[in-house]
């Protein structure tokens, strides 16, 4: 099929025009605004996502270069350049995918500021699609340091009694570990001439400068992941989130700091990557086992959950460094499944919390007598997450583990058995909270799941389950870019 010119700057740019309409019904309608609002960023969201649909079954995916090309000089030697391959086509249709889910989430929960919300998560969405569809050096670290404010807002504005502790310790982690990227960037502009990444990755940066650079990129995308030890502003983060905002979190920008791996760290210093790839190794195993180990002791399901975001993603720190097609497949193929499934399952706890006004495991017990869809959905989900085969979660841990096993047999091993602990912290949660009598007077005349929330958790329930019994509507189309990274590191290593 011919590519449409320009869609990529009309599917970055989409979710801005529509914050732009919010605020010109504000200035039209105070009193409906907040309706108003609503209707317009679900409509902008879907509008974004139809776009997206377009952008990938346009996409030759056979083809390992940059498709959907935009290149205009900007400013200072820097450049307004976009363009997307089989990798990031696929992180900008999950952002387009989860935000109408983030808005119909919101649509009863927020009453409060209403306009304001709506166009933090549009413009939210427009920074996130700008990270993987930038190809300038400069645009990528603007849209990628953008994020921070309007998820520091959410979480400030809209979040819970302990919001402007969390959203401070958010932002500040965040922004200090970017400075030295920013740093390395400027080197690197100086150094080669040029702000493009698609010439950076070509560019063979000295072997005495490739650990330092690659040290300075890994302190953002390891904290924006986040890896043990620079993991700890996540629970808090989550906890004090809206609903939506945990989805967001979760589901979109958790995969930043993967994809930055995977743009710069893998490709661009291929040296230094193989010389830390076992430090990598043993962080990941750390906080695939440790965090695992503390989600079991948790008392609150947001955190629970936030903590097996870490372990999930040791996984796919794992997989990238071990520099092989399996393992970078794998690490793909499970941010995009984590998406979907981290975000559902922070949605189960936002449809009990939206009724019972807590998160505290205890105070649950019996739910599965009195909400029995919402129970087999919570199952679903929670299976996922423990990597059940049939669904996506199974896919993305097998593909990590095959692809590290051809590296390093003792972290495959380490890795598994983070599989039976997440089984043991996942399963724990379903059966306090589901099962047993209830002992809370209140939970008697708690109301199954309504139209709403099964729209919702529907398109969740099918990508969750179409991607694990068919898992090449991912592979397919990342195949031909991986192999192509992989290649080129394999031959800078001498492997």
């Amino acid at each position: 099929m011919p590519q449409i010119p320009f869609i990529l700057s009309v599917v970055t740019f989409l979710p801005l025009v529509g914050a732009g309409l919010i605020l010109l019904a504000r200035l039209l309608n105070r009193g409906g605004a907040d309706g108003a609002a609503r209707w317009l960023a679900l409509l902008t969201t879907v509008v974004t996502l139809a776009v997206s649909a377009v952008l990938v079954a346009t996409f030759d995916s056979s083809s390992a270069a940059y498709q959907f090309v935009e290149r205009y000089v900007w400013f200072a030697g820097a450049e307004y350049h976009m363009g997307v391959d089989g990798i990031s086509i696929l992180f900008v249709l999950l952002t387009a995918f989860l935000m109408p889910i983030c808005i119909l989430a919101s649509w009863t929960t927020i009453k409060d500021r209403v306009v304001d919300y709506m166009i933090a998560f549009l413009v939210l969405e427009t920074l996130v699609i700008g990270v993987f569809t930038s190809l300038d050096l400069f645009l990528f670290y603007i849209f990628f340091e953008g994020t921070l404010v309007p998820m520091f807002i959410i979480i400030g504005v809209w979040g819970g009694a302990n919001r402007i502790y969390a959203s401070y310790k958010f932002f500040l982690y965040t922004l200090l570990g970017s400075v030295l990227m920013l740093l390395a960037m400027l080197w690197m502009a100086t150094e080669t001439g040029t702000t493009s990444i698609p010439a950076l990755k070509e560019y063979a940066f000295s072997p005495t400068v490739q650990p330092l650079l690659w040290l300075a990129f890994f302190a953002s995308f390891a904290v924006k992941m986040p890896m043990w030890p620079v993991h700890t502003w996540l629970p808090d983060a989550h906890v004090q989130a809206p609903t939506a905002g945990s989805v967001i979190l979760a589901g979109i920008l958790l995969k930043l700091g993967g994809y930055g791996f995977i743009l710069f760290n893998l490709p661009m210093f291929p040296l230094a990557s193989q010389m830390f790839a076992p430090m990598v190794f043993a962080l990941s195993v750390i906080a695939i086992v440790y965090t695992s180990l503390v989600a079991f002791r948790q008392t609150d399901m947001k955190k629970l959950i936030a903590y097996s975001s870490v372990a999930h993603m040791g996984f796919v720190t794992m997989g990238i460094f071990a520099g092989n097609d399996q393992g970078v497949q794998g690490a793909v193929f499970q941010m995009l499944s984590h998406g979907l499934i981290s975000g559902a399952l922070f949605l189960c706890v936002g449809v009990v919390y939206d009724r019972m006004h807590t998160r505290e495991i205890a105070l649950y017990g019996g739910l599965t007598a009195r909400m029995p869809w919402f129970a087999a959905i919570f199952m679903l989900f929670t299976m996922a997450n423990v990597g059940l085969p049939g669904t996506s979660g199974f896919i993305g841990e097998i593909l990590t583990m095959v692809g590290i096993y051809e590296v390093s047999t003792w972290t495959a091993l380490f890795a598994a058995s983070g599989v039976i602990f997440s089984a043991v912290y996942a399963l724990t949660l379903y059966r306090n909270v589901m099962f047993g009598e209830i002992t809370n007077p209140a939970m008697k005349a708690i109301t199954d799941v309504d139209k709403r929330e099964l729209l919702i958790f529907a398109p969740l329930i099918l990508g969750t389950l179409w991607l694990g019994v068919q898992p090449g509507l991912v592979l397919d189309y990342t195949a031909a870019s991986v192999e192509a990274l992989t290649t080129a590191y394999r031959a800078a290593i001498g492997g």
